[in-house]
């Protein structure tokens, strides 16, 4: 998984937003429209990264309906250390 996390937010130009992201759900968990609001970016940025996330198992979703809940996966939670390595 470390070699995904330096991947997933120090390799890439939307790394910056998926720490942010994460940190966020560290906190609490959130939908998409309040990860948006409370990070100020576009809505389908969000989704973006949400999708690039929970495709790297990274974050899971609690429902597939409107207005889910995302939150950290045990994977990510496990190694959030790595995350504040990083940054």
């Amino acid at each position: 998984m470390n070699k995904e996390i330096w991947w997933v937010f120090a390799g890439t130009a939307g790394g910056p937003n998926r720490v942010r992201i994460v940190k966020t759900l560290n906190e609490r968990p959130c939908n998409a429209h309040q990860l948006a609001e409370k990070l100020d970016l576009d809505y389908k940025t969000i989704r973006h990264h949400l999708r690039i996330l929970t495709n790297k198992n990274m974050i899971v979703v609690g429902e597939t309906k409107y207005g889910a809940l995302y939150f950290l996966s045990t994977k990510m939670e496990e190694n959030y250390d790595i995350l504040n390595e990083i940054f």
